[in-house]
């Protein structure tokens, strides 16, 4: 298995799926949640089927109409809008209620309200959880690969494997927020944490081989050495995720819906990480030899 030959053309590929999902990040499609931006959140019932789409057209001309509608399934309905008091929620469920065809009233499961100081809180200790454990990720992975020259590139490695997958799972969910109306609220936070760690457990998979055999062969190069230890690890790595997508796929397609934006970070995440373990870690060492090698 000669994966470092080809390591220009899965750069090549990580670039233009990166650049289409920062394309769509720039065009706003990483959409705030009520949790970071504030306003009020109402998810409701109807008493019969209906649609995201029949919502917002009876939002349209009153001063509801930029609300976020998204369908949870089952009729159910979560509804993101300005901050709002009681009155005006009676309001808005006036406007909807002309929707239902039967004259059961329409359930209130939800009613909540985030301030925007809590808001602004929950943004920066959003930042200093990614950014903690980012680096703390860089210390450890620098100390663990000690006994190997220059371990500090086995850090800079996994750190640049680890933004591929964040840059990945916002891409997706930037296109996802053009088309679909998703949000980026505490769960993605929580999933996103989750897709970190995942990515750097990969990473190490190869890498823990790949310092082991850098120790035993010490005379073979770089890149041979890399793709002996992607072979060798490319079974457990391959056999560990399609678990792990079978259970996530299950959970996505019969779990509930307010589960699938988490879910589907997940397995953006789970995807990408495999991908990135093997085709972007490992390979950027190589370059670094190779670079290095030529600069001598």
């Amino acid at each position: 298995m000669n994966i470092s030959k080809n390591k220009k053309w899965f750069f090549s590929l990580s670039f233009l799926i990166l650049t289409f999902g920062i394309v769509f990040m720039g065009m706003g499609g990483l959409k705030p949640g009520i949790d970071f931006t504030g306003g009020s959140s109402l998810t409701i019932k109807l008493p019969d089927y209906n649609s995201s789409e029949n919502i917002r057209n009876a939002l349209i001309g009153t001063e509801f109409e930029s609300s976020i509608v998204q369908n949870f399934g089952d009729s159910t309905f979560f509804i993101r809008t300005f901050d709002i008091n009681d009155q005006q929620k009676d309001t808005l469920i006036n406007l909807i209620d002309p929707l239902t065809a039967t004259e059961d009233d329409i359930q209130i499961l939800s009613f909540d309200l985030i301030s925007p100081l809590i808001a602004q809180e929950t943004v920066v200790n959003a930042f200093w959880a990614v950014f903690a454990a980012t680096l703390g990720i860089f210390i450890y992975i620098w100390w663990a690969f000690r006994n190997v020259p220059n371990p500090i590139r086995f850090s800079v490695a996994s750190i640049i494997a680890l933004l591929h997958d964040t840059l990945m799972v916002l891409g997706v969910f930037a296109i996802l927020g053009i088309f679909l109306d998703y949000e980026i609220n505490t769960m993605f936070i929580i999933a996103f944490l989750t897709v970190l760690g995942y990515s750097v457990n990969d990473s190490i998979v190869v890498l823990d081989r790949l310092r082991s055999n850098i120790i035993e062969y010490s005379g073979i190069r770089l890149s041979d050495v890399v793709n002996l230890s992607i072979s060798q690890t490319f079974g457990r790595s391959l056999n560990t995720s399609i678990t792990l997508l079978v259970t996530l796929l299950a959970m996505y397609l019969f779990g509930g819906e307010t589960l699938k934006p988490f879910i589907l970070v997940l397995i953006v995440g789970l995807i990408s990480g495999t991908y990135s373990s093997i085709a972007i870690a490992t390979q950027i060492l190589v370059y670094w030899d190779e670079r290095r090698k030529t600069a001598a």
